[in-house]
């Protein structure tokens, strides 16, 4: 496609130049290429995401970090229980979350932050008829306001670890990626915790089986929509720039991976599910003895999994746990071991200085975190590592080095 787009652009350089019987004598030459150039161009939407500050990162500035987590402390519920009904959705409550992208609902479009959440299958925002205090510093969406919104006469309901969203479900046009007629939540009350999220809401990128009251997912609306080049969207995440990462949908971009693409098949098609074989320190096997299953999860920011394992990948680096966190000398990041995940027969390696968050008032801290559910998540500190692809065409995941 490269070689097409060089061979071909000068072509389009020269419609500028001539006059209209050239032009169209040009374009009746040219035209079966330049279409088909169009055409991949335009069914590649790119999502810029910003790099911002985390709620976390916010209250420790304010001294409040210590009163936050004590009333809501971390909690994946959304994984512990597989078996959802069709009324509720389940998700976490993850203080750490720093990815964020704008998307506009509406017509005119009103504009919204998103999380883009591979761990969870419905868009939802909060509406005007939130009077929650989570609501009062975010953007609200006012359905009067638009001429496509149509009411869906359903409720959602969405359960957190220390709190739940409750709202309506209705339909408009999603812009930027661009959908028509996407089912999405309005919220008319959120969890306290909430009003420290910095997004105004989530993007669900996982599989319809997961969603809440049988809502389709955007994404699903792209493909039967046909407007994406290829079923399938990626995900680049910026080490420290808080510009630069992406979502992809319809493809990948080359300028975000180095080398080949390792492709894993999925072992479930609700979340995007793998297989890992084990997890290795100094070439000794620290967690995962046996294989077990985790999900790529963009919704999440840190590696979870059960306590005992967590625990023992902590000790391997050389980490101790104090005040909830997995801590560690910020003078010993540089002699650490990596962490090696073997998955599919191949090895992912994380450096210490990838798996290591250090804060201006907490010191430095593994970003591992223990939860209640044998199901492990992969989540930023992963993704920052190695560009991760979601195809739905082949049901499969795909990681490369990220550049």
């Amino acid at each position: 496609m490269l070689q097409l787009y060089s061979y071909y652009s000068s072509a389009i350089l020269l419609l500028n130049s001539f006059n209209i019987p050239t032009i169209l004598l040009l374009y009746s030459y040219y035209s079966p290429a330049i279409l088909l150039l169009f055409s991949y161009f335009v069914l590649l939407h790119r999502v810029p995401l910003i790099k911002g500050k985390s709620a976390r990162e916010s209250l420790e500035e304010q001294g409040l970090w210590d009163e936050y987590r004590g009333k809501f402390p971390f909690n994946p519920t959304r994984f512990d229980d597989q078996s959802l009904s069709v009324s509720s959705e389940q998700m976490t409550n993850d203080a750490d979350l720093a990815y964020f992208g704008v998307i506009s609902i509406g017509t005119p479009p009103q504009s919204f932050t998103v999380i883009f959440d591979t761990g969870s299958s419905n868009l939802w925002i909060p509406s005007i008829y939130c009077s929650s205090a989570a609501c009062a510093n975010h953007n609200k969406f006012n359905p009067g306001l638009s001429s496509t919104f149509k009411n869906a006469g359903k409720s959602l309901s969405i359960q957190y670890g220390t709190g739940s969203m409750t709202g309506f479900e209705g339909f408009d046009t999603v812009g930027g990626i661009p959908v028509k007629n996407q089912i999405f939540g309005l919220s008319q009350s959120e969890a306290p915790f909430m009003a420290h999220m910095k997004a105004d809401g989530i993007l669900g990128l996982a599989y319809p089986r997961l969603a809440a009251s049988q809502a389709t997912p955007v994404f699903d609306n792209m493909m039967t929509q046909h407007l994406v080049n290829k079923d399938m969207f990626s995900v680049y995440l910026t080490r420290n720039s808080e510009v630069g990462s992406m979502v992809t949908f319809g493809g990948v971009d080359p300028n975000h991976y180095y080398g080949q693409i390792a492709w894993i098949p999925l072992s479930s098609q609700m979340y995007w599910q793998i297989t890992v074989d084990s997890v290795t320190v100094n070439g000794q096997i620290v967690a995962c003895n046996g294989g077990c299953q985790a999900i790529v999860d963009t919704g999440t920011s840190n590696i979870v999994g059960p306590q005992a394992d967590i625990s023992s990948m902590a000790r391997a680096v050389g980490a101790y746990s104090a005040n909830g966190d997995n801590v560690v000398n910020c003078n010993s990041i540089n002699n650490m071991p990596a962490m090696v995940f073997h998955i599919h027969g191949q090895a992912f390696t994380l450096p210490a200085s990838t798996y290591v968050r250090q804060s201006t008032y907490y010191g430095c801290r593994t970003g591992l975190q223990s939860s209640n559910s044998d199901l492990w998540i992969l989540g930023d500190i992963f993704i920052r590592q190695y560009y991760s692809i979601f195809s739905r065409a082949q049901n499969m995941v795909g990681l490369a080095l990220a550049r």
